[in-house]
């Protein structure tokens, strides 16, 4: 049986989102969130029967067409409406992961009771979400303005018995899956398309679920830099508290101390060294992986925020008799932080890369290009290669999308964020970043090996030795591509809850 998380004005966090995620927990609706659907629902019911002014996305047309007003007979054929004409995503699936994400943050907003949904909407997108049944959604097509609505549409044609979805291992007309189940479409009410389709879900769940990596990739570029750092036979100096207390940035100090931590009781960084300092890439690890700390959690503090938020419009306050059109649905929070992180991010990949090179540049007393048996062998030339074209990939994408704005609706829509492209641009760089930083430690593995006999820490040998189960030795040349995604699948699946980084 299937544990069960209650959707309720508890607010989300990343560790409940994950905790859902990664053990297949189910949705549910609290009391208190049926009763705020339904109070919502009523005030809205009770308003258009009593009412005959316009109210926006309600009885009258949408963004540039605000001033048409909409028969009480068409209300919800204006919405059907609404959710099929603004279907015009295009390009690539959005991973599996990220819709469910999409419903998560969609069912949790509609359930604070602001929206004048029907409650038999919300609970049929927990059905799509406790049934596996994912609606297929396109990454390409989000403005960020009036919220997401081009993905939103694609995520809730399914409500209404349009569109596909990812459903059993194959993509499905919602149509047949709905006849399968044995479920009716759901008939939209007044407001209910615009309160679907009007929302941040699409770029806030690609925020969660690139944050949820950079928060583990974060953790692993300190371990990984370690690595490097006595593989290369670096000094342990600049790791020193003394050095970080007088520049007392919080992300440097933490770094400072995993990496001092997880090098502790190694042989290779206590030694007497010749050189007197290291290249930056070795010895400005806490300043920049500790500005990168710094800037994810201050992403995640606008992420978390916008995830408990509720974005669409106009905005139903029944306790003060109000309906509010207004610009929850924005994407700027969300875009300059999407921006923020894609070039932390980035910057992960940047300083990697370099460490990677001088792994394989012929210092201290390393063979160039770690080659085992030189001559016939080239060894390790070319990963790097294929590290500094991901590197200055992401550089081009790091680019800021929210320094642009394209007027739309006709100029109803004169400032708009650009937070979706942002927001996927941010998860493609991660995942570009996790690729860097796995050829990182299968250079670092490699290089540590031609230190032998003497050993690093007990920590980074555990380490190691959970990486060799994956990845070996590299004593003549062989097929590269195939090691570094062995490298890319210890990163995602290795025992990563063994060797957290230590804080002392």
């Amino acid at each position: 049986m299937s544990k069960i998380y209650q959707i309720s004005t508890k607010p989300l966090t990343f560790e409940v989102i994950e905790t859902i995620l990664s053990e297949g927990y189910h949705l549910k609706l609290s009391d208190e969130s049926v009763e705020l659907i339904q109070t919502c629902k009523k005030y809205l019911d009770d308003k258009i029967a009593k009412e005959d002014g316009p109210v926006y996305g309600i009885n009258t047309g949408f963004g540039a067409l605000h001033s048409i007003s909409i028969s009480k007979d068409d209300l919800s054929r204006l919405q059907e409406n609404l959710v099929k004409s603004h279907a015009c995503g295009i390009g690539r699936e959005v991973p599996r992961d990220v819709v469910k994400l999409m419903l998560i943050l969609k069912i949790h907003a509609l359930s604070l009771g602001k929206s004048g949904v029907q409650l038999a909407t919300v609970n049929r997108l927990i059905d799509f979400f406790n049934n596996d049944i994912y609606p297929i959604v396109f990454e390409q097509g989000s403005l960020g303005a009036s919220g997401d609505l081009a993905p939103l549409a694609h995520l809730f044609l399914p409500l209404i018995g349009e569109g596909d979805v990812h459903y059993n291992g194959e993509t499905r007309p919602a149509i047949d899956v709905l006849n399968e189940k044995g479920w009716q479409p759901i008939k939209l009410g007044a407001k209910e398309g615009l309160a679907l389709l009007n929302g941040t879900q699409f770029m806030s769940s690609h925020a969660v679920y690139t944050l949820l990596k950079a928060f583990r990739l974060s953790k692993y570029a300190d371990i990984i830099a370690a690595l490097s750092l006595d593989a290369f036979d670096g000094r342990i100096e600049p790791y020193f508290p003394q050095l970080h207390t007088i520049r007392p940035h919080k992300g440097q100090m933490e770094t400072a101390r995993n990496v001092k931590a997880i090098l502790e009781g190694s042989e290779l960084i206590t030694r007497d060294k010749k050189h007197v300092q290291d290249p930056y890439s070795f010895r400005c690890v806490p300043q920049v992986h500790g500005a990168i700390k710094d800037a994810i959690n201050y992403v995640a503090g606008v992420v978390l925020t916008e995830i408990n938020s509720v974005t669409d419009n106009p905005i139903v306050f029944p306790e003060d008799d109000m309906i509010i059109s207004g610009g929850n649905f924005h994407g700027e929070p969300l875009a300059l932080a999407m921006d923020f992180l894609g070039i932390a991010m980035s910057e992960i990949g940047s300083i990697s890369e370099r460490r990677t090179y001088r792994l394989i540049s012929g210092e201290r007393g390393l063979p160039e290009f770690l080659v085992a048996n030189p001559g016939l062998n080239s060894g390790f030339m070319i990963p790097q290669y294929s590290a500094a074209s991901i590197v200055s990939l992401n550089k081009q994408m790091a680019t800021p999308s929210s320094v642009d704005s394209i007027p739309s609706s006709n100029e109803q829509e004169d400032h708009v964020s650009m937070g979706g492209n942002a927001a996927t641009k941010a998860l493609k760089i991660a995942d570009n970043v996790e690729r860097v930083l796995a050829m990182e430690l299968f250079n670092a593995s490699q290089a540590m090996e031609f230190r032998r006999p003497a050993k690093t820490s007990e920590y980074l040998e555990s380490f190691l030795a959970q990486y060799r189960e994956y990845v070996t030795f590299v004593e003549e040349d062989k097929i590269m591509y195939k090691e570094i995604q062995k490298s890319v699948d210890f990163l995602q699946n290795g025992r990563f809850d063994e060797f957290h980084t230590a804080e002392k």
